[in-house]
């Protein structure tokens, strides 16, 4: 029988260690995009988790039913935030509903469409504008 060494003992402890981390790593993965919650109905209107800072942007003309991705008119720092609805088929923004907008009014009080992508909750729930 072998007697072990302190070298011995040292190199379970560093394996031992390793095999921890590489679970604890393996476990602390990011959640998928399908993971997040959607957004929800309080006090009369819709919320949703989202980007603090996210550019609010204008409308096109006249009609608030067309945004406009080259003008912004705020920004939204709080986080959560309140929308009044969504709309699809509008200009391109990427992601999961790749031409989705929510119509909600920046922290300055200016109306404006906020990107799908700057929305960290599903925006299925809101209600169509």
């Amino acid at each position: 029988m072998r007697k072990r060494s302190r070298g011995d003992a040292g190199m379970m402890g560093a394996v031992l260690t390793a095999a921890a981390l590489a679970v604890t790593v393996a476990g602390a993965a990011a959640p998928s995009a399908s993971a997040a919650g959607g957004c929800w109905q309080s006090g009369g209107r819709w919320w949703c988790n989202n980007v603090s800072g996210a550019p609010v942007y204008g409308t096109m003309g006249a009609s608030t039913q067309y945004p406009d991705p080259s003008r912004i008119v705020g920004y939204m720092n709080s986080n959560p935030s309140w929308f009044f609805c969504k709309m699809d088929g509008q200009n391109w923004v990427g992601g999961p509903h790749p031409t989705r907008w929510e119509f909600t009014v920046a922290d300055n009080g200016e109306y404006g469409w906020m990107k799908d992508t700057a929305i960290s909750s599903e925006t299925n729930p809101l209600p169509n504008c």
